[in-house]
C-alpha cells in the first residue's frame, strides 16, 4: 500500500516523496544557543528534520525563538503533559511527536488535536519497545511485532475518533525483526506515512550496523517514508550512516563513493592504506556522488570494477588508473593517489 502525503514544515513525508533524514538535538532546548548551533550543524551534514525534547515551559517557548536561526523543520517531542504540546505548537513547532496512549485523558489528547488543526501541523506517534501497554504485552506475550502493531493501532484510533488524519507512525524495537516484520504488517493495512528506525540501536559501531540491516530491509521493500539512525554516538554521526544507507540502496545520492576489494594473495600494495586514503580525500574534495573503485591487482581490478567512474588497481612497484573500465594511464605506485584525483578533478572542472 502506498503511504499518503503529509507535510513537516516544507519538507513533504509519504506520498513517492524522497525519503527524508532526521535526527534529534541532545541539548538542553532551552539552552537556546547551543541548541541553534547544534542544529546548524546538523543541517550542514545533511539532515533534514530535527526534533528537540520538550521537559518543560521554558523547553517550549524556546521553539519560536530557535526557528528564526535554523532552515529546517523542527518537531516537539512530549511525553505525558498535554500543555507542552500545545505550547510548543503554539511557538512554531511544524510537528508535535506524542503517544495519546502517554496522555492518557481523551479530553487532553482532544486539545493537542485543535492546536495541532489550528496551526496545521501533524502529529508522529511513536511506539516502541517501552511504551506497549501492559493488557498488549500481556495478551502477546511481550514485546513482538504482533505486540508493537496492536499499540500502534490503538494510538492511532484515538486520533481518528477525534477526526485527526495529519498523521506520521513510527513503529521502533531494539529487535531488528520485530521492527521489521510489525512494519511490513503496518504497511499492508495503513497508508499512513512511515517513519522508520531501531530504537536504541546502541554505540556509533554496532548501532550503525544494526540501523543499517533494519531500515535498509525495509527500504528495499518500499517500506519507508523519513528514517532516523539512532547512535549512542554524536547526532552528526547518525546524518552520515542514514546518508551512507540511503546511498548504498541507490535511493539518493549525496557524496562520492569509494568501493574497495577485500584483498586476496594477489594484492601487492597496502589495500587498507590506499583505500583510508582514497575515502579520506574524495569525501573532503569531491562533492558529486561519484563512485570510486581502490583495487588490489590488475587481475581483475578494471573489469570487476567497470562500473565505478574512476578507479585505481594496484600492482608490485606500479599500478593502472581506469575510468569506466577503460586503463587510463600506468604510474608509479606512489603517484596512484595524486594522479586519480588530477584525472578526477580536471574532469569535474571540465563540466
Amino acid at each position: 500500500m502506498k503511504s499518503k502525503k503529509i507535510y513537516v514544515g516544507d519538507v513533504p513525508i509519504g506520498g513517492g516523496s524522497p525519503i527524508s533524514i532526521q535526527s534529534m538535538t541532545n541539548t538542553q532546548t532551552k539552552d537556546i544557543e547551543s541548541t541553534i548551533g547544534q542544529i546548524l550543524e546538523l543541517e550542514n551534514s545533511g539532515c533534514e528534520i530535527i526534533r528537540a525534547a520538550v521537559n518543560d515551559e521554558e523547553d517550549a517557548n524556546s521553539f519560536s525563538k530557535i526557528k528564526k536561526h535554523i532552515n529546517i523543520p523542527l518537531i516537539a517531542d512530549i511525553q505525558f503533559d498535554y500543555k507542552l504540546a500545545i505550547y510548543a505548537a503554539k511557538n512554531k513547532a511544524d510537528c508535535i511527536r506524542v503517544n495519546p496512549g502517554n496522555i492518557g485523558n481523551k479530553d487532553k489528547v482532544r486539545e493537542i488535536v485543535r492546536a495541532c488543526e489550528y496551526y496545521g501541523i501533524p502529529i508522529r506517534i511513536g511506539v516502541n519497545s517501552g511504551s506497549i501497554a501492559k493488557n498488549v504485552l500481556k495478551k502477546y506475550n511481550g514485546v513482538n511485532e504482533k505486540s508493537l502493531l496492536e499499540s500502534a493501532l490503538m494510538e492511532i484510533e484515538v486520533l481518528e475518533s477525534l477526526n485527526f488524519y495529519n498523521t506520521k507512525v513510527a513503529i521502533k524495537s531494539t529487535l531488528v525483526k520485530d521492527t521489521i516484520g510489525a512494519n511490513k504488517i503496518f504497511r499492508q493495512i495503513c497508508d499512513y506515512p512511515l517513519h522508520i528506525g531501531i530504537t536504541e540501536s546502541g554505540t556509533k559501531e554496532y548501532g550503525s550496523i544494526k540501523s543499517s540491516v533494519g531500515i535498509g530491509a525495509l527500504l528495499s521493500q518500499n517500506i519507508g517514508d523519513t528514517i532516523r539512525v539512532s547512535l549512542t554516538s554524536k547526532p552528526v554521526d547518525e546524518i552520515i550512516t542514514a546518508k551512507r544507507i540511503l546511498q548504498s540502496l541507490g535511493i539518493r545520492n549525496f557524496d562520492a563513493e569509494v568501493i574497495s576489494c577485500p584483498t586476496c594473495s594477489r594484492t601487492s600494495i597496502d589495500m587498507f592504506k590506499l583505500a583510508k586514503e582514497v575515502e579520506e580525500r574524495a569525501l573532503s574534495k569531491i562533492n558529486k556522488p561519484i563512485k570510486i573503485a581502490v583495487m588490489g591487482c590488475p587481475v581483475n581490478g578494471p573489469g570487476e570494477a567497470k562500473e565505478a567512474d574512476y578507479g585505481i588497481s594496484g600492482a608490485k612497484g606500479k599500478g593502472v588508473i581506469f575510468k569506466k573500465g577503460k586503463i587510463l594511464k600506468t604510474v608509479k605506485q606512489e603517484d596512484l593517489l595524486n594522479e586519480l584525483f588530477q584525472i578526477i578533478e580536471s574532469d569535474n572542472i571540465n563540466g
